[in-house]
């Protein structure tokens, strides 16, 4: 094999001469042979825009001379397009690999004698330009699930005027309770997705404020003054995001609290998606809903059909959820003026917004397709004793409890029948109309 050498603080070692990197990402794939998911490619692409953010700012102020500085800026537009990373996301260096094999590779791309630390990471720091690189593939990523569950809100919103004539049972402690219809529960559901979508969008400025320009420890040692103030400009500017830098970078550098913050909103869509596809579930056995029908069931059981999508998306919240703590841990064991756990965060937050985005896609596209059983509904609701809940304004609770034992000696099902008996079909009907259930409390 060709190959070509290369040196570090380490000595010298051969790396292949076709390898895209260089000695320190060599390192790096020896040191770290973990399985279990490389470093996110939304990572890498955002890094590459940091690097470019920072060569703009040096090319601006002289530091890089025109043509490595283009070159830089070039490299690091097609990293962007093709973020292929062959390291672990799990490595130890607070992301110090990751961020010397985007270096590299931006380095090898440029030509020009374009050197990784020298000229690509001008004035630049790990422990700066790694968690401004999380920030932004965080707010894209934010952005993207955000729009996921508009649609998502839409689907039930559709679903709750869709069902709004369908009187149901509710219940509370999975025993039957009052009547409402079934597009309020529905409604229910919307309105959990609806605060979803507002809380993914608002907390996009929890990670609008880096630290880029901070270097090491947030103090800005080696980096003149001037592009300090520059790099963040040059990256709000080309990444199209309200990105500021920090006004005490040694705080944005050191303490990775926001990311927590981001993460239990995360966690909040995830509870509710689990909730609701739980309902859901609850609501086909029962029969008053039809979900679609996606595969077959079991390898065993002809005409078995199980509610897998539903499942599916429950598996993903348990999963963010769990990936909430590993971010909480992270940000918790970071030590004086970095956080070293900082890999690990950043691939479990950027996970969890892949994985709700994929979840809630899945939901809005099965949800859109679930089917009322009217006729279930019905026959749950006129057999239910729980109904004669909604006559208390009209005959008070002790005549309703007399209707109720009454009727339990008929040996019938039909329990509104055998009110409009009692009670005449005028007041049954009004009180059991939808418009009636749904009021918001009765007029005298």
């Amino acid at each position: 094999m060709s190959t070509r050498t290369e040196h570090d603080l380490l000595g010298k070692r051969e790396i292949p001469a076709d390898a895209p990197w260089g000695i320190h990402t060599a390192r790096a794939l020896e040191n770290f042979p973990v399985s279990g998911g490389g470093v996110p490619a939304s990572l890498i692409a955002a890094l590459a825009l940091v690097k470019k953010a920072c060569a703009l700012a040096n090319k601006e102020l002289g530091y890089l001379d025109r043509a490595k500085a283009e070159a830089i800026i070039y490299a690091c537009e097609q990293v962007s397009d093709d973020p292929g990373c062959p390291l672990a996301a799990l490595q130890g260096g607070a992301g110090t690999s990751t961020n010397m094999f985007v270096n590299e590779v931006v380095a090898r791309k440029a030509g020009h004698d374009v050197h990784p630390i020298e000229d690509v990471n001008l004035h630049q720091s790990t422990n700066d330009v790694y968690p401004t690189a999380v920030k932004v593939a965080a707010i894209f990523g934010l952005r993207e699930l955000a729009e996921k569950v508009e649609t998502l809100q839409g689907v039930f919103q559709r679903l709750e005027n869709r069902f709004a004539h369908i009187p149901t049972i509710g219940k509370t402690e999975l025993v039957d309770a009052v009547p409402l219809t079934l597009g309020a529960e529905f409604g229910a559901f919307a309105e959990a997705f609806a605060r979803d979508r507002w809380r993914t969008f608002k907390c996009e400025e929890r990670l609008r404020v880096v630290n880029l320009g901070g270097t090491a420890v947030g103090t800005g040692l080696t980096a003149p003054r001037p592009y300090i103030f520059l790099a963040a400009d040059k990256l709000r500017e080309i990444s199209g995001l309200g990105i500021s830098r920090g006004e005490n970078l040694v705080d944005q550098t050191a303490n990775a609290d926001a990311f927590v913050e981001v993460s239990g909103i995360l966690k909040a869509c995830a509870a509710n998606l689990l909730k609701i596809c739980g309902d859901l579930r609850l609501l086909h056995m029962t029969g008053k809903i039809r979900l679609p029908a996606v595969q077959a069931g079991s390898s065993i059981m002809p005409g078995k059909v199980n509610p897998v999508i539903l499942e599916s998306v429950m598996q993903i919240g348990i999963r963010v959820q769990a990936n909430d703590f590993i971010i909480t841990e992270c940000a918790s064991r970071g030590s004086l003026q970095i956080n070293e756990f900082m890999p690990l965060l950043a691939a479990a937050l950027l996970e969890s917004m892949e994985l709700l985005g994929d979840a809630c896609a899945m939901l809005a596209g099965h949800a859109e397709q679930i089917e009322a059983d009217e006729a279930k509904c019905a026959a749950l609701f006129f057999q239910s004793l729980e109904i004669v809940t909604a006559f208390l304004p009209s005959i008070g609770y002790e005549r309703a409890t007399e209707l109720v034992e009454a009727f339990k000696s008929t040996g019938r099902t039909d329990f509104k029948h055998y009110l409009t008996e009692e009670l005449g079909e005028e007041l049954v009907e009004k009180t059991l109309s939808p418009q009636n259930l749904m009021a918001l409390g009765h007029r005298d």
